[in-house]
């Protein structure tokens, strides 16, 4: 897509819009003004130019999509390893791959450390690692680290860029495709791709009451961000024969306009993402009462209290424990839902789950339908009961309990 048009008869060539943008994107080349990825659509250089030969326009054109080709996943670094997400981008990106004759390719960034991480790639299928390592991307920078990612990005030329729907992809993201002036998809559930290479980006819309199908025909790269746990990770390939890439980092990309004062690590917590075991309380539970005994169940079990989107609309917990597409993804090898109806928001999000206990009163709950196990009842009379079961386990002594 191309944004910025230059009027060849009124532009004296000047050189004033070449000065005035900040961010060099702009160059004057065989006596013409050329523009490169680097534009930020600030329009610094629209209200400096003297002759007013340079207007914003937004005009759809078609791409030679052979120039654009192969997959590049951005490796997210957390705590000084690789956050799980990427291997679920991987093992979905060479899934794709395989259709349309692709490689599968990383970029990551961060400080000391990171050519050892990137090596880790190459044994779940990468095939190739480009890896900006340098003491200024020690900590996350958006500007620096787009910067970094988007001069990648501009050397290999992906036809598709894959993303973790994490906090710190959520910030990356939008600021890389807005610099390639092209389309973003955020928090994909499932990713596909046609013949011709476009991508098929699918995620919940209208608050989930459709799963949209979203493709981007006239632009490259595509650009998309992806659920933690929605995907099934990449298995390690027996002989890996791929290479890592030492790019070089000039001073500009590590110069940034943020300035970290302090840095202070939190603690790390298990998050419901990454939880074995959940116990899930919809709006059958009635009140604080209801949820304070499946809260007893989820600690006996060693496991986590989650909710859905009614409850934590009513107070009785936060979005980090909502399981829903406006919530968590999860994929437990058990999960006991306790009054949860079982609307598509809910049940999307947690049929990856190994084992399902329903419990619900009502013989007609739609969550039966995804179940592995259902038990028709007052969850006020079955949770003490299974709490109870679980504890004498726990204690060598199972005997005299019966749901």
């Amino acid at each position: 897509m191309d944004f910025l048009k230059f009027d060849s008869d009124k532009c004296s060539l000047c050189g004033i819009c070449v000065k005035k943008c900040p961010f060099g994107a702009l160059s004057i080349e065989s006596n013409t003004i050329v523009l490169n990825e680097k534009c930020r659509m600030c329009r610094l250089c629209i209200r400096n130019c003297p002759e007013k030969a340079i207007h914003f326009e937004q005009q759809i054109n078609s791409v030679d999509k052979n120039v654009w080709r192969n997959f590049l996943i951005f490796a997210e670094q957390e705590r000084g390893d690789i956050h799980p997400v990427v291997f679920e981008l991987l093992g979905e990106a060479r899934k794709m791959a395989a259709k349309v004759g692709y490689q599968v390719r990383c970029v990551i960034i961060g400080g000391t450390g990171t050519s050892e991480n990137a090596r880790k790639l190459l044994e779940y299928g990468a095939d190739k690692v480009y890896v900006y390592e340098h003491p200024g991307f020690e900590t996350f920078r958006a500007d620096c680290y787009s910067d970094a990612v988007s001069d990648c990005i501009a050397s290999v030329k992906p036809s598709s860029v894959l993303i973790g729907a994490t906090s710190l992809g959520r910030s990356l993201a939008p600021r890389l495709s807005t610099r390639f002036h092209t389309g973003l998809t955020a928090d994909c559930t499932t990713l596909d791709i046609k013949a011709n290479t476009d991508m098929i980006q699918i995620r919940p819309a209208f608050g989930g009451n459709i799963m949209a199908q979203i493709a981007i025909t006239h632009s490259r790269p595509q650009f998309a961000t992806v659920r933690y746990r929605v995907m099934d990770p990449a298995a390690k390939v027996p002989h890996p024969t791929s290479e890592v890439i030492r790019c070089p980092v000039s001073e500009d990309m590590v110069r940034s306009k943020i300035g970290v004062v302090s840095v202070n690590i939190l603690e790390k917590k298990k998050t419901l993402e990454e939880e074995e075991i959940i116990v899930a309380v919809g709006r059958g539970a009635g009140n604080e009462a209801g949820a304070a005994i499946c809260r007893e169940l989820a600690e006996a079990l060693g496991g986590q209290l989650a909710y859905t989107r009614p409850m934590v609309e009513n107070g009785f917990g936060d979005t980090a424990h909502q399981i829903g597409l406006s919530g968590r993804t999860v994929r437990p090898k058990l999960i006991i839902t306790c009054g949860v109806s079982g609307a598509i928001q809910f049940t999307s999000c947690m049929t990856g789950a190994e084992y399902i206990v329903a419990i619900n009163n009502d013989p007609n709950a739609q969550i039966f339908k995804c179940a592995n196990y259902c038990i028709v009842h007052d969850l006020y009379e079955i949770v003490p009961r299974l709490t109870s079961l679980v504890k004498n386990r726990k204690e060598g002594n199972d005997h005299g309990i019966s749901l």
